[in-house]
């Protein structure tokens, strides 16, 4: 295989669901059925089934047609909806489960996660667990000494290492078993969404450990639905979509060729009309009305997606139907899946006097302010000093990462996401400090 650290070619998984219907039986039909059953499993067997499949009758392609090729310490993302076959292509690849059809090679030792506690024996002690899955992908005794304090410190279970893991809890468990899939040195490592299980620190923590195992020259193939961390540890990345492969290349523009395709929220054409969005009871909304909203990125042209350090604009179309006095909109960005609001934006109020009609209020988000990640935009409108009309999810928008070398994407390399929001205030050349001047204890 030269240089290639994973190649699959055609790679298919079938499986039977579904349940047969039948009639209430007789002792007649369960004894003609004793007689049947050992010719019909033959029979399965013979074709390629499972024997367990008699009761199921609906073919169900998990992977279909998949074809992939990662050179040795390449760092390559997986994205896909939930059912698009991410999981079963990484038990393919883990030997966890034979493919249907196709075949797929791996070079190197290989190392997975593909979900909390892979590997583990729940009536082992945490000790003998590391010992276990080092001894399973082929390390010898001392070679696994030489890691295990610093598996141990990652993993920071030191109190419990001597206890059985079946009593430790989900978060212990995943801590444990991401320090000794990311610690014993496999020449490939296989990451299932399994971070999502353990806290924001860890979590970073995890990320930044992946970061180190990539600039190591390890392969990585990292599953994951945080498209920020994708973005930001990896290169190239693929994308399934009910099984099949639909896209590969550059993170970035896979990743917002998914987003676009898969995200009702998001829309394709940076465009979305607020008129039939769900709103929160406002007394007198008749005065006037949040129409649409469109983002626009630093070219002028409606998106859903923009660039870390990539200026945008908001454009907000109010209808406005009796005479005011005076308008006012607002703007509320907070990171999709996490509660609280992160930034508000409210707008002058405008207090000239309105005639009916149709109005567009605009504001700049100047570059370098939002870091990578998906934020849900909420709008407020206040007529004359009173809220008219709320809308807590009008819109939402994609920053993606920029490559390593970007300015503050040094807090990433770093291990993790360092808040959401980054300034850029001015800093000055370093200079020469005097102690005997600068300390106060000099």
């Amino acid at each position: 295989m030269s240089d290639v650290a994973i190649k699959a070619e055609g790679l298919g998984k079938k499986y039977y669901i579904g349940a047969r219907r039948e009639r209430h039986r007789t002792l007649r039909d369960s004894i003609a059925r004793a007689v049947v059953s050992p010719f019909k499993k033959a029979r399965r067997l013979l074709r390629g089934q499972a024997t367990g499949a008699a009761g199921l009758h609906e073919e169900l392609w998990a992977l279909r047609d998949v074809s992939l090729s990662i050179q040795q310490g390449e760092v390559v993302g997986l994205i896909g909806q939930n059912g698009a076959g991410k999981s079963t292509l990484l038990k393919i690849l883990s030997r966890i489960t034979e493919p249907s059809e196709g075949r797929a090679q791996i070079g190197g030792r290989v190392g997975s996660l593909l979900e909390v506690g892979t590997g583990f024996h729940p009536e082992l002690t945490g000790r003998e667990n590391v010992l276990l899955n080092g001894a399973i992908i082929g390390m010898g005794r001392s070679e696994i000494a030489s890691k295990f304090d610093e598996i141990v410190a990652f993993a920071e279970v030191e109190k419990f290492l001597e206890t059985p893991v079946k009593h430790y809890s989900s978060g212990m468990y995943l801590k444990l078993a991401f320090a000794v899939a990311a610690h014993l040195d496999p020449e490939v490592l296989l990451v299932d969404e399994v971070l999502a299980v353990g806290d924001p620190a860890f979590q970073a923590k995890c990320i930044g450990k992946m970061g180190e195992v990539a600039g190591e020259g390890r392969t990585v193939l990292f599953v994951s639905h945080n498209m920020s961390a994708v973005a930001r540890l990896c290169p190239r990345s693929y994308c399934l979509e009910g099984g099949r492969l639909v896209d590969a290349g550059e993170s970035e523009d896979v990743i917002s060729a998914y987003l676009k395709r898969t995200s009702s929220q998001i829309p394709s054409d940076g465009f979305a009309d607020l008129r039939s969005q769900e709103r929160r009871p406002i007394h007198e909304s008749e005065l006037a009305r949040l129409e649409w909203v469109r983002l626009l990125n630093s070219e002028g042209v409606a998106t859903s997606t923009i660039r870390e350090g990539e200026s945008a604009r908001i454009e907000i179309g109010v209808d406005i139907r009796r005479r005011v006095a005076s308008v006012q909109v607002g703007c509320a960005l907070s990171a999709l899946g996490r509660s609280g609001t992160l930034l508000t934006i409210p707008s002058p109020e405008y207090d000239e006097g309105f005639d009916p009609g149709q109005f567009c209020f605009a504001v700049d988000l100047e570059p370098n302010y939002l870091r990578h990640g998906t934020y849900s935009i909420g709008l407020k409108l206040s007529i004359d000093g009173s809220t008219r009309d709320l809308l807590i999810n009008a819109f939402a928008l994609s920053v993606v990462a920029r490559a390593s070398g970007y300015g503050r994407d040094v807090f990433s390399r770093q291990g993790g996401n360092m808040g959401y929001f980054a300034f850029d205030y001015p800093w000055e050349a370093p200079r020469r400090a005097d102690p005997k001047k600068e300390r106060p204890d000099g």
